[in-house]
């Protein structure tokens, strides 16, 4: 996997386009809430999560690689179904959402498996995603239940 570790990938978020690609890529990352932080006097919450990579060429088997998110010119936090009293309560990340405010406000949403999500207010969209080197290979690729297909009546 040393080609791997050279293909560090950096991304930065200024807008909800940028932020769109940015959950993109860190879909189906798994972290711990002990991973998670919020540094309220530097207006500052960050993550530490291992990304599916989703850019893994075809045949090649799947991996995963540690990543850093963080936003700046955070205002508050709320959690939901995000206990901080069990730091390593596992949290399978979906996708991260933006709802605008008065401009260039707005709340990005960290949205979990089974329920969980994280809010954060923000002055404006100010993000970025780097890998952190550490790449392996993974158990297995996520699956998706495709949108189109009709669900199983219960």
């Amino acid at each position: 996997m040393k080609d791997a570790e050279m293909e560090l990938l950096k991304l930065a978020a200024l807008d909800a386009d940028d932020l769109a690609v940015i959950s993109t890529h860190l879909q189906d990352a798994v972290l711990r809430t002990g991973d998670l932080a919020y540094l309220p006097r530097e207006r500052r919450f960050a993550l530490v999560a291992r990304r599916f990579d989703w850019e893994c060429p075809d045949g090649a088997p799947p991996r995963r690689r540690l990543t850093g998110l963080h936003f700046e010119r955070v205002l508050a936090v709320r959690c939901r179904n995000v206990s901080r009293e069990e730091p390593d309560a596992p949290l399978e990340l979906l996708a991260i959402t933006f709802e605008p405010g008065e401009a260039p406000s707005g709340i990005a949403t960290l949205v979990f498996a089974g329920g969980a999500a994280i809010r954060l207010e923000l002055e404006c969209i100010e993000a970025a995603m780097k890998d952190l080197g550490p790449v392996w290979q993974a158990e297995s690729k996520p699956l998706h239940t495709s949108l189109d297909m009709p669900l199983d009546a219960a």
